[in-house]
């Protein structure tokens, strides 16, 4: 940094001095900290698979869970599956950062799987995580076996006795096959539209969450 009128210097003389790295940062106003490095990338896809099409999702999340374990960057996968009483699965798969996450996603391997599962879903969701929040972002896991079960015997109860308040004094009179048949589809149809939002209202008691 050139200097004038310095002690010791003639009139109109330059003097050169020397400025640390550090003290030219802090007079300029910069910055010497480097880029912070790369963070890991979780993302959790839920999905509601249906009944009829859980096997089939199953042998579909294997297969993509060994595609994408040959992806540069990739950390790991695993499928959370539900409890009996419920139909959704979380595939959830992590990359080293978000450069590589994107190779997967962008790639047309990618693109072949979610053509191949859209036929059997009827919902999905997808979240994202970045940095060290991803070991906090679980998905819920299926909670005590029981208690899946009581609440479908409880409702299959409602249902069935519903049933016969209802609709036996109309058709009491037909045969006994069409009877049953009817009480079936009815208590079938009912468990399928409400067992899934029976199963979201009833999640932290479903799955043993306690108060801390």
């Amino acid at each position: 940094m050139p200097t004038r009128g310095k002690p010791g210097t003639p009139p109109g003389a330059v003097r050169t001095v020397q400025v640390s790295e550090r003290l030219r940062t802090r007079l300029v106003g910069g910055s010497s900290m480097q880029p912070a490095p790369p963070e890991p990338v979780t993302v959790t896809v839920a999905r509601v698979v249906r009944p009829e099409r859980q096997t089939a999702f199953e042998e579909w999340a294997a297969d993509v869970q060994e595609l994408v374990a040959s992806f540069p960057g990739h950390l790991g996968s695993t499928l959370l599956r539900p409890g009996p009483a419920g139909d959704e699965f979380h595939l959830v798969y992590r990359f080293r950062d978000d450069e590589s996450l994107g190779v997967w996603e962008r790639s047309e391997e990618r693109r072949d799987a979610l053509e191949r599962v859209r036929r059997l879903t009827d919902d999905e969701r997808i979240s994202r995580v970045v940095g060290l929040e991803s070991f906090f972002a679980v998905p819920p896991r299926p909670g005590p076996a029981w208690r899946s079960w009581l609440l479908t015997v409880a409702v299959v109860l409602v249902f069935t006795t519903t049933f016969q308040l209802a609709a036996v004094p109309f058709v009491g009179h037909w045969p006994w096959p069409l009877r049953l048949l009817l009480s079936a589809a009815y208590v079938v149809t009912a468990l399928r539209l409400l067992m899934p939002r029976l199963s979201r209202w009833l999640g932290p008691w479903l799955q043993g969450s306690r108060r801390r």
